[in-house]
């Protein structure tokens, strides 16, 4: 198994966003976590990936433009085509005025291979997302099309969400049921590394913590709490 897909998978057999987020905040990136606003459609959906960044922006009518139907959406098709395997198509830019994502969209990330979708903004088509089997994250669902209203002005750039967290094309996208939090691909490897070792500091902490000892004691040995 590459080493990179071997630490993808070490991340979703072992650990879960809160311990990686307490890592990021030891080691000084504090702005890790997406909008609190953004759940999975299911609380048993968890998403581990690299980012596929995709900037969305509003727009107003229904412009076609010079290339015909496909320049309504402007980049999402291509950008939707170029996902890799152990992607996550991950999405902001635009209002929450119409769906981001949708069951055909799910179709062709599932066939690719892509290991999910995050999106600051709605999805639609719900039954049918859930029905391809895809992990997707987003605010909620709303049913209005994209088309008309938004489109995907560029993908694999830099974004930044509103909350100041900054994700870069690469990074590592962890989503489960408390949140999505975002590993820069710079330092992927020491905060693996130290996540796993406080998720064996917890389980220590745990066992005190059944054997009556006081918070303040467990904190005073261990610093984990």
């Amino acid at each position: 198994m590459p080493a990179s897909q071997a630490l993808l998978e070490t991340i979703r057999s072992k650990l879960f966003s809160a311990v990686i987020g307490d890592v990021l905040d030891s080691r000084g990136y504090h702005h890790q976590f997406l909008p609190p606003e953004i759940r999975p459609l299911t609380p048993e959906m968890v998403v581990v990936g690299r980012a596929m960044t995709v900037l969305e922006a509003d727009c107003t009518g229904d412009r076609m433009g010079h290339s015909g139907e496909a320049a309504a959406f402007g980049l999402m098709f291509k950008a939707l085509d170029e996902l890799q395997a152990d992607e996550v198509y991950l999405a902001t830019g635009g209002s929450p005025d119409y769906a981001f994502w949708g069951e055909m969209m799910s179709t062709r990330a599932r066939v690719l291979g892509a290991a999910g979708a995050v999106l600051n903004g709605p999805h639609r088509d719900t039954a049918g997302v859930l029905e391809q089997g895809l992990p997707v994250f987003s605010v909620g669902a709303f049913a209005q099309d994209q088309r008309m209203r938004g489109r995907v002005i560029d993908y694999r750039c830099p974004i930044e969400f509103p909350n100041r967290t900054r994700v870069e094309p690469g990074d590592i996208v962890v989503g489960d049921r408390d949140g999505v939090v975002i590993i820069p691909s710079a330092v992927e490897a020491e905060i693996v590394e130290l996540a796993l070792a406080k998720v064996a500091g917890e389980q220590d902490v745990q066992r005190m913590l059944e054997e009556g000892v006081s918070t303040q004691e467990v904190f005073r040995r261990t610093g984990i709490m």
